[in-house]
């Protein structure tokens, strides 16, 4: 770990914005391109003008596809606005509550999933003991720089990884960064 963090010296995790713009923006990046992304967003945030779940509930149906959404985003979309406007999710409350309960959280909304949770937790939060075993960049990095490029494969695999990684705590947020970083010198925005 020394040697990738000496590697990357004067980067640093920030926080992306604050949680409502955080969650639409990973919603609308599903499964496209970040080129395709940034564009749908770029249309998203014109056509909704301000970035509040209650405008963007204000906005119809037809009108977010015309941006580049999926019907099925589209619902996920309405779904966030519809957590933050009813209180459900509420981020006054995440400074006093645990990584899992924010993921529970998160979750319940439809279109999150507790990967996306994870990289809200590091990314908006700044969460500093967060280990995404889902993440392929993780287990990618990891099989690299701890497992003599052995694939970390299955449970038995993320098992190993978990172990691994007690050595980072309560630092594993900031491990998973610079492993990413070992693999893409140029940090993605979530």
């Amino acid at each position: 770990m020394g040697r990738i963090i000496a590697a990357h010296p004067r980067i640093g995790l920030k926080s992306r914005g604050d949680a409502f713009t955080t969650l639409a923006r990973s919603i609308v990046g599903q499964q496209i391109s970040v080129k395709a992304a940034d564009a749908v967003w770029g249309r998203f945030c014109l056509s909704c003008g301000e970035l509040t779940p209650q405008a963007v509930l204000r906005r119809r149906a037809t009108t977010l596809r015309a941006c580049g959404l999926s019907e099925r985003k589209v619902e996920y979309i309405r779904d966030l606005c519809q957590h933050f406007v009813s209180g459900r999710i509420d981020p006054a409350r995440f400074a006093v509550q645990d990584d899992e309960a924010i993921i529970a959280e998160l979750t319940d909304i439809r279109g999150i999933g507790r990967w996306t949770a994870e990289m809200f937790l590091i990314f908006n939060l700044l969460r500093p003991n967060v280990l995404p075993l889902d993440d392929l960049g993780l287990l990618k990095a990891v099989s690299l720089h701890y497992l003599d490029g052995e694939p970390v494969v299955g449970r038995a695999g993320r098992d190993r990884v978990e172990a691994l990684a007690g050595q980072w705590a309560p630092w594993r947020s900031v491990a998973t960064w610079y492993l990413w970083r070992s693999l893409d010198p140029v940090p993605v925005e979530y």
